[in-house]
């Protein structure tokens, strides 16, 4: 079966005076089946392995490079993140792709280095509005979700999220039947029928309790409502009741 996960995405926010919400969170106990996960930008990935050691909340980076080392100012191995104590990381989110240009085949070699390295790699998969209102939806999802998993992608190792690029940090949400049409048709396509399945685009904690009640969504990656343990932990228990 799937597991649940709650997944919060941190992206370019965060000093070490924030690592107050994550001493807050981690005295928030979940279900046993229930997974937290924090993706703190990179400086901060070391002082919360320090605070999260013992705990139920993991930890992942937010992007890596394809290569294990070497002459590439500026990034980070998978390696170096599991040596950090990460996890997991985040791939494809469609701030990468779009700011930087990152190509569903890019993705794909970043998730190769990342499963050598001992990580699950969180692949991220979307439309834009524009995409949307053509009636490509799912044409343009399920084409990143192929391009962008590498061979040998299981649940174990992979988890797949859906983040509509229209609603993330807007405060719009797609209805209930739209993510479902999504998420039905990730689950009839990824390599592994039991690889978890996310939803990212404005979940808060006045939402998730009926995006989670919908049959496909295993968990969420959250943006801005992750950065204060009252809201996460407010989806996290949402996610506990489904």
């Amino acid at each position: 079966m799937p597991c649940k996960l709650a997944a919060g995405n941190w992206k370019m926010n965060g000093l070490r005076a924030d690592l107050v919400e994550l001493r807050a969170l981690v005295a928030v106990q979940p279900a046993p089946d229930c997974g937290v996960l924090i993706c703190p930008p990179a400086t901060l990935l070391a002082p919360m392995a320090e605070i999260a050691a013992g705990s139920h909340v993991q930890l992942g980076g937010q992007d890596c490079h394809t290569g294990k080392s070497g002459a590439h100012t500026g990034d980070i191995s998978a390696d170096m993140l599991a040596d950090a104590g990460a996890r997991y990381v985040i791939l494809g989110h469609s701030e990468r792709r779009a700011d930087h240009g990152e190509s569903s085949d890019l993705v794909a070699e970043k998730a190769r280095a990342a499963h050598s390295a001992g990580l699950i790699a969180i692949i991220c998969v979307g439309e834009t509005e524009a995409e949307r209102d053509a009636g490509a939806t799912l044409d343009v999802v399920l084409s990143q979700l192929k391009a962008s998993t590498p061979a040998g992608a299981t649940a174990a190792n992979t988890v797949i999220a859906y983040e509509p690029v229209w609603a993330i940090g807007t405060g719009r949400t797609p209805t209930l039947e739209q993510i479902a049409e999504v998420h039905d048709a990730l689950r009839a396509t990824v390599p592994d029928a039991d690889m978890s399945l996310l939803y990212g685009g404005s979940v808060k904690p006045g939402n998730a309790a009926e995006i989670f009640g919908l049959a496909n969504v295993d968990g969420a990656l959250v943006g801005g409502a992750s950065l204060k343990a009252a809201d996460f932990g407010a989806i996290i228990s949402a996610l506990d009741a489904a």
